[in-house]
Order: C-alpha cells, then sequence, then structure tokens
C-alpha cells in the first residue's frame, strides 16, 4: 500500500467512525505526509516497508530541522495511530510504530500543556452533535477562564455574561469573582446555549450551564471522564485541572500581571500563584539552553 492510499484510508476513518473534526483530520494528514516526503527520500514507497528504526530516524530528524519537542510528539502521535489503525484492519501484519518513543517534555516543568496541544485537542472537536457542542464549550471555558472543575459544574445560566464576556464564579470559602471569557469560548458558548442545550433540556432541567444527555446537571466525575475520553481519542493525557495549570501559564508567559492571575484564578494567597513563576523561569531557561550558542 502507498503511503497516499494509507493516509487517505486513515483520514476516513478518523472522519466517519472517530467523527474528529476537519481541522485535525487537517493537522494529521500534514503530520503522515510530511513522514511520506522524508520517506520517499529515502528510496521507501511502501508502508509495508516502514520500521521502527526509520520512524525514529525521522523525529529525530525533525529535531535536526529545529521543530519543538511539542510539535514532534504531535507528529509521533499521528505516525502512532495510524499505524496502530493499519495493523489493526490487517493492512500491516504488525504495528512498526509500536515501541516508538516521542520527545519528553521537560520533567522539570509541572505539568501543564503547550498552546500546541491545547490547540490540538480543542481542534479534534467538530461541534455538530448537542453533545459535541457541549464539550467544545466545557474545554472552551476551562481553557479560557482557567475554572475549577467543581466552578464549572456549578456555574448557572445567570453567571454569564456573554455580550461583556465575563462569569461570575462562585469558588472556595464560597467567594465570588469575575472571570473573562474569551472570544472563541464566547462564540463556542453561545452555539451551546442556542443550538445544543435546548435539545436536551426537560422539565426537571435546571439552569446550569452544562447539562447531561437527560437533562440534568453534570457531576465533576463526569466532566472529568468527559475531558479525559476527548483528550484520549487524540492520545493526549488531560483533567480539567491541567487545563487550569495551562491557562495561568500561558497567561504568564504572555506577559500577565501575577496579581491579575491570582485574581482571575481565585487564589486566597499570591504564594500559590507564584508557582507559576517558576513554570515561566523553567521555560526561559529551556530557551537559552536550545537557541543561545553557549546555553
Amino acid at each position: 500500500m502507498t503511503f497516499p492510499e494509507a493516509t487517505d484510508r486513515f483520514i476516513l476513518y478518523l472522519a466517519t467512525e472517530r467523527g474528529l473534526s476537519v481541522n485535525y483530520q487537517i493537522s494529521v494528514r500534514q503530520s503522515l505526509e510530511g513522514f511520506a516526503e522524508w520517506a520517499g527520500c529515502q528510496g521507501i514507497t511502501e508502508v509495508e516497508a516502514v520500521t521502527l528504526p526509520q520512524l525514529s530516524s525521522y523525529l529525530l530528524s525533525r529535531k535536526t530541522d529545529g521543530l519543538t519537542n511539542t510539535t514532534i510528539r504531535l507528529n509521533a502521535i499521528a505516525l502512532k495511530i495510524c499505524f496502530r489503525f493499519l495493523a489493526a484492519r490487517g493492512f500491516l501484519k504488525s504495528d512498526p510504530a509500536d515501541g516508538l518513543m516521542a520527545p519528553r517534555l521537560d520533567a522539570s516543568l509541572p505539568s501543564t500543556l503547550t498552546e500546541e496541544e491545547v490547540s490540538h485537542l480543542l481542534a479534534s472537536i467538530d461541534p455538530v452533535t448537542p453533545l459535541d457542542l457541549r464539550d467544545l464549550a466545557m474545554l472552551e471555558l476551562l481553557y479560557a477562564s482557567g475554572l475549577r472543575v467543581s466552578e464549572l459544574a456549578a456555574a448557572t445560566l445567570d453567571q454569564l455574561s456573554l455580550d461583556e464576556g465575563f462569569i461570575r464564579v462562585t469558588g472556595k470559602g464560597n467567594k465570588t469573582r469575575i472571570v473573562p471569557v474569551g472570544r472563541t469560548a464566547r462564540e463556542v458558548i453561545t452555539r451551546w446555549l442556542d443550538t445544543g442545550r435546548p435539545k436536551l433540556v426537560t422539565r426537571k432541567t435546571g439552569s446550569h450551564v452544562f447539562i447531561g444527555i437527560h437533562g440534568g446537571r453534570l457531576t465533576t466525575t463526569r466532566i472529568e471522564q468527559i475531558v479525559h475520553a476527548r483528550a484520549k481519542a487524540v492520545d493526549l493525557d488531560v483533567h480539567p485541572h491541567l487545563l487550569r495549570h495551562s491557562f495561568a501559564t500561558h497567561l504568564l508567559s504572555g506577559g500577565a500581571d501575577l496579581r491579575v492571575i491570582q485574581e482571575m484564578l481565585g487564589h486566597a494567597d499570591i504564594t500559590t500563584t507564584q508557582i507559576y513563576t517558576h513554570v515561566d523561569k523553567a521555560r526561559l531557561k529551556q530557551v537559552h539552553r536550545t537557541f543561545h550558542p553557549r546555553g
């Protein structure tokens, strides 16, 4: 089987059986076509001829080309799930990507997603059905506003001010705070409220923003299960609090003031928020090591 044939079969599977979004399909196709181009230069034209050492050599070549570890990890994920599919469907006798090791991210950093990984996760959800819309709206809000999962579960319609771009949150200690909601999240939440949520509403439905298939409010456990399942579909390991960490880390990296981040997260003590300064310093050190001639 040629690489274009294998890629087309796999993308069709992602679209029809996994229901993953067009954006995600495009991302995966680009990763697979990048490998196919490299393989062609090595004289490899059939997927049956691919071996684990060749896959490892390809990832190493991507690092030599200057790609970040995050991008290389996403390339590795695309190759792993594609070859796993081909082997499972009998197109290959064995899976050459079994055991393929992707580059590790800096282990000294607290657990957080990169901006690329967040985009990868959000792009994988095609908001067609009410549940797809709901799940995407939840993930967007978790990342856009840094909410705790308990705060997301408890959020009610009267707490949302989408026209003004805010949500009023009741956090720990019954303390209320106002948190901005980004443009993209507002657009997705509006679609969920206008076209998705009404289809799940029943007589017993309350005023909670996010509801289940039978109209009841979602528990924190159920939200955690949804987030984990959505991430697992694209070979990421994500829980709601990881999106909260990512929200704060990306704000700080972008230049936001620590006191502002403290207020948005609802931390009573600034020392709790200061963990993110360590994240940012570690990130800067890694950039220096990577790009400075004497790093």
